[in-house]
C-alpha cells in the first residue's frame, strides 16, 4: 500500500518529479560521460604503447626480465607455437629473440637493441612494415636487417650497405656477423629510434647460436589480445598450463611497464579530486530540489498525521517517492549517457594540431574516444543512487520533528 500510496503521489505533482529527476538526470549523464571519457582516452593510450612492442602478456623463462641475458633463451616448441589454438582469447603467438649489441659500419661503432622476429607475426602485433620509409620489408628467409632511422644517420648507412654485429652468444659463444640494410625504419620515441635493429628469427638464432641441434630457441613471447578485459583469464590459464615455480614468468603489461601504470595511478588520483569537486555539486544540486519538495509539502505532511497517518508510515512513504524518483532519474541517466558514450565510441573526435603531433609522436592515434565498459555505468549510477537515498532522509527527519497543527497553519 506504502508503495502504491509512493508511486501515485510521484505523479500527482509532474512538475516537481521532473525537476528532481531531472536534477538526478543530469547527474548521473555528467558522471558517467566524464568517467567513460577518461578512461577511453587512457585505453586508447595504452593500446597504442603497449601494442606498439610489448603485447598485453609475455611469457619469459625465470627471470630473464630482470636479467635480459641470452643464456635464458627457451625453447619454442610445438606447445608454445599453438598456444594460440589452445587458449581462447589469444590470437597470436609472436617469438622474438632481443639481444644488446654493438653495431658497426666504417669508423662508427654504436650499441642497439637487436630483436629477432618473425616478420609475418610480428606486423600483425606492432604494424612494424608501417614505420618503414625506406627499402623493403623482411622476409622470413633474409639475411638483412632494418634499422632505425636514428641508429642509421649515426653509422652513416644507406639500403644495400653492410653492418658489423658484435654481442655475446647463447653460453658464451661469440657472436659476429655481417648483414646487408634491407630497410629503415621510423620510429616516434626518440630512445627507440636510436637504437632499434630488426632481423628475421632463423637469422637471429644462427647469430647467438640459438638453433643448435635444432632447439629453436627464443628469449621471449608476446601474444596479441584484441580485449585487454581477457588478460586476467588468459594469465590464469597459461598460468595453470605452465611451470611458473620453477621454469617461466607469465606477465602483464603492467608488470613489464611500470611507469606507465604509475602515470595511470596518478592521473586516477587527480581524477578522484575532480570527481569528488562533481559529487559534491552533484549533492547540493539534488538536496536543493530535495529541500524544495519537503518546504513545499510541510501541510500536506500535517493534514496527513492529523487525520491518523502514522509517522512511520508517512515517512517510508515520502522515502520511496524520492527513491523511486532517484530510481527514474538514474536510468533516464544510464540510457543518455550511454546513448552519447555510444555515440563517441563509434564516432571519436579526431584530435589535431600539436597535440595529434604528440599522440602520433609515440605511436598513438590521435583521438578522443569513449569507453563502453559496464562497470562506469553501474559504479556512476550506484554513487549517485546512494547519494539520492541518503538525502531522502532529510525530509523523514522533518516529519519526524512536525508538529501537525503547526505545520497545517504554514
Amino acid at each position: 500500500m506504502l508503495l502504491k500510496l509512493a508511486m501515485r503521489n510521484i505523479w500527482r505533482n509532474k512538475r516537481r518529479t521532473i525537476i528532481t529527476a531531472t536534477s538526478i538526470f543530469i547527474a548521473v549523464f555528467a558522471a558517467v560521460s566524464v568517467e567513460s571519457l577518461k578512461r577511453g582516452v587512457w585505453d586508447n593510450m595504452i593500446n597504442g604503447v603497449v601494442n606498439g612492442y610489448t603485447g598485453f602478456v609475455q611469457v619469459h623463462q625465470k627471470g630473464y626480465w630482470e636479467e635480459r641475458s641470452i643464456d635464458q633463451a627457451f625453447s619454442f616448441d610445438e606447445s608454445f607455437q599453438n598456444l594460440d589454438q589452445k587458449v581462447s582469447n589469444i590470437k597470436a603467438v609472436i617469438p622474438r629473440i632481443e639481444s644488446f649489441v654493438l653495431a658497426s659500419h666504417k669508423e662508427e661503432t654504436k650499441g642497439g637493441l637487436l630483436v629477432g622476429i618473425d616478420p609475418t607475426k610480428e606486423n600483425n602485433l606492432t604494424k612494424l612494415a608501417d614505420k618503414l620509409i625506406e627499402g623493403a620489408y623482411l622476409e622470413a628467409e633474409d639475411n638483412a636487417v632494418l634499422l632505425a632511422e636514428g641508429l642509421a644517420e649515426e653509422l652513416e648507412l644507406t639500403i644495400g650497405d653492410s653492418i658489423v654485429f658484435i654481442s655475446q652468444g647463447y653460453r658464451a659463444t661469440n657472436a659476429d656477423g655481417i648483414y646487408k640494410v634491407k630497410g629503415i625504419l621510423e620510429f616516434k620515441s626518440p630512445d627507440q629510434n636510436r637504437k632499434m635493429v630488426y632481423m628475421p628469427l632463423k637469422c637471429a638464432q644462427d647469430l647467438f647460436a640459438l638453433n643448435e641441434d635444432g632447439q629453436n630457441l627464443v628469449t621471449a613471447l608476446a601474444f596479441k589480445i584484441n580485449d585487454k578485459n581477457h588478460i586476467p583469464k588468459i594469465v590464469e590459464t597459461l598460468k595453470a598450463d605452465l611451470d611458473t615455480e620453477t621454469e617461466y614468468d607469465v606477465m602483464t603489461w603492467e608488470e613489464m611497464l611500470p611507469e606507465l601504470t604509475q602515470t595511470r595511478e596518478l592521473d586516477e588520483g587527480g581524477s578522484k579530486v575532480s570527481q569528488f569537486i562533481l559529487y559534491l555539486i552533484i549533492t547540493f544540486g539534488i538536496f536543493g530540489t530535495v529541500l524544495m519538495m519537503t518546504k513545499e509539502r510541510v501541510y500536506e505532511f500535517g493534514v496527513l498525521l492529523s487525520i491518523g497517518m502514522k509517522r512511520t508510515q508517512l515517512t517510508i512513504s515520502i522515502w520511496l517517492e524520492i527513491v523511486l524518483i532517484g530510481f527514474l532519474g538514474t536510468l533516464v541517466g544510464i540510457l543518455g549517457g550511454y546513448g552519447l558514450v555510444y555515440y563517441l565510441y563509434n564516432n571519436p573526435i579526431k584530435l589535431t594540431g600539436e597535440i595529434a603531433t604528440i599522440y602520433e609522436d609515440y605511436g598513438i592515434n590521435p583521438i578522443l574516444i569513449t569507453s563502453l565498459d559496464f562497470d562506469i555505468f553501474l559504479k556512476q549510477a550506484l554513487t549517485v543512487f546512494i547519494i539520492t537515498s541518503l538525502l531522502a532522509l532529510y525530509p523523514l527527519l522533518k516529519i519526524r520533528r512536525l508538529k501537525p497543527v503547526e505545520a497545517m497553519r504554514s
